[in-house]
C-alpha cells in the first residue's frame, strides 16, 4: 500500500512538472510497465484528479491547466477517519481550542480532490452525537501544561479544589490523562501526600511549572490506576445498595461502568464510592425490582426527594388537565 501511495505522488509530481507525459515514459521513470502506469492513472482519477490522456501509440498523459498538487493527499478510508475524529473532538468538547478543530477540518477539506471532499461533508451531514456531558469545562492550557510536563519530566506546582471544595497547593509530577465516564483525570505522584493520586482535571485551579524533574515509570498503567483509584477512593465512603433480584437482572440494569455487583444472601450488593450521587439516585429510581439502601444515607434522602418532586409534578400536571377535552385519539407517535 506504501509503495502504491508513492507511486501515484510521483505520478502526479511528474505530470505537474511537464506539459505532458506518455506512459512509456511514466514507466520508464518508475521503473513499472505500462500497464501499471494506466492503472495509477486511473486510481488518479477517481480521486478526482483532473488528468487527460490520449489514446494511442503517441497518446500522453497531462493535468488541467491550474491544477496544484496539494501538500498532503489521502485515501478515502483516511479522508473519513481525520473527519470522524476531528468530529468527535468537537462534539465531545476535548480538551483542544475548538477553533482549532475547525481549522484543521478546512484545511483538509481545501486539500481534498472533489470526490473525498463529496464523502467527508456527507458524513458531516448525517452523522450526530447524542452524548451527554458533565457540566464542567476542562481548560485546553491545563491540559496542554500537563502533558507537555510529562513529555519533559517537568515537576508541576498545582492547587487543586478537592470534592469538599478545600483548595491546597502542592508539588505534583504527571503520568498520565484518562477520559473515563465522561470525566478528565491526570495521575501522578503528589508530593503533599508522598503517593500516587489521581486528579479531576476540570478542578486544578492553577498549574504552572516548578523546580525539580522527574522520571515516569516505565510500567505505570495510568488507565488502571484511575480506574482503581476511583473504584476506592482514599477518603471517601460507599454507596451499598441492597438489589433484590438476579444477578442476571442486575447487570441488564445497572451499566457496568457505574459499581460493582455481588451476590449476597438476600439478593446482589451494588457498590461503589460515593460521589457524584446526582447521577446514581435516577438511575436506582428507574430499576423494576425493590431495592434497599445499606448507605449513605444522603442517597436515600435523594432518592425520596426526587419521588416527592415526581409526584408533585404528576399532581400539577393531572390538575392543568381537569375539564381539558382529550386529544389522544388525535395523538401519533413515530415510536408506534
Amino acid at each position: 500500500m506504501a509503495a502504491s501511495t508513492m507511486r501515484l505522488l510521483a505520478i502526479l509530481e511528474l505530470l505537474q512538472s511537464r506539459q505532458e507525459m506518455t506512459g512509456t515514459e511514466i514507466a520508464e521513470r518508475l521503473n513499472v510497465d505500462p500497464r501499471s502506469v494506466r492503472r495509477y492513472i486511473k486510481a488518479l482519477q477517481d480521486m478526482g484528479v483532473p488528468i487527460e490522456g490520449e489514446r494511442g501509440r503517441y497518446g500522453a498523459y497531462r493535468l488541467d491547466r491550474g491544477f496544484k498538487l496539494p501538500p498532503m493527499m489521502f485515501t478515502e478510508d483516511e479522508a473519513v477517519a481525520l473527519t470522524l475524529g476531528l468530529m468527535v473532538i468537537r462534539a465531545f468538547q476535548f480538551p483542544i481550542d475548538l477553533i482549532s478543530v475547525a481549522g484543521a477540518l478546512a484545511k483538509i477539506e481545501r486539500v481534498m480532490p472533489e470526490a473525498l471532499l463529496n464523502r467527508t461533508m456527507a458524513l458531516q451531514e448525517t452523522i450526530h452525537f447524542n452524548y451527554v456531558m458533565p457540566p464542567t469545562y476542562v481548560r485546553s492550557t491545563v491540559v496542554r501544561t500537563l502533558t507537555t510536563a510529562m513529555q519533559h519530566g517537568q515537576r508541576l506546582k498545582v492547587q487543586y479544589l478537592s470534592w469538599k471544595d478545600k483548595s491546597t497547593d502542592r508539588m505534583f509530577d504527571p503520568y498520565g490523562i484518562v477520559f473515563h465516564e465522561g470525566w478528565w483525570y491526570v495521575a501522578g505522584y503528589c508530593h503533599l501526600r508522598q503517593d500516587l493520586r489521581t486528579f479531576r482535571i476540570d478542578r486544578i485551579q492553577l498549574v504552572e511549572q516548578a523546580e525539580g524533574s522527574f522520571v515516569r515509570p516505565v510500567d505505570f498503567d495510568a488507565v488502571a490506576h484511575v480506574s482503581k483509584s476511583l473504584s476506592d477512593p482514599t477518603g471517601i465512603a460507599s454507596v451499598e445498595v441492597l438489589f433484590m433480584t438476579s444477578l442476571d437482572e442486575a447487570k441488564r440494569s445497572i451499566p457496568a461502568e457505574l459499581g460493582s455487583l455481588e451476590m449476597v444472601d438476600k439478593g446482589v450488593m451494588f457498590r461503589r464510592p460515593a460521589y457524584r450521587l446526582e447521577w446514581v439516585a435516577p438511575i436506582l429510581l428507574s430499576v423494576d425490582f425493590p431495592i434497599r439502601i445499606i448507605q449513605p444515607p444522603e442517597l436515600k434522602t435523594m432518592i425520596q426527594e426526587l419521588g416527592k418532586k415526581a409526584m408533585k409534578m404528576v399532581d400539577t400536571a393531572n390538575g392543568q388537565n381537569r375539564g381539558m377535552p382529550t386529544q389522544a385519539a388525535n395523538t401519533r407517535s413515530d415510536c408506534a
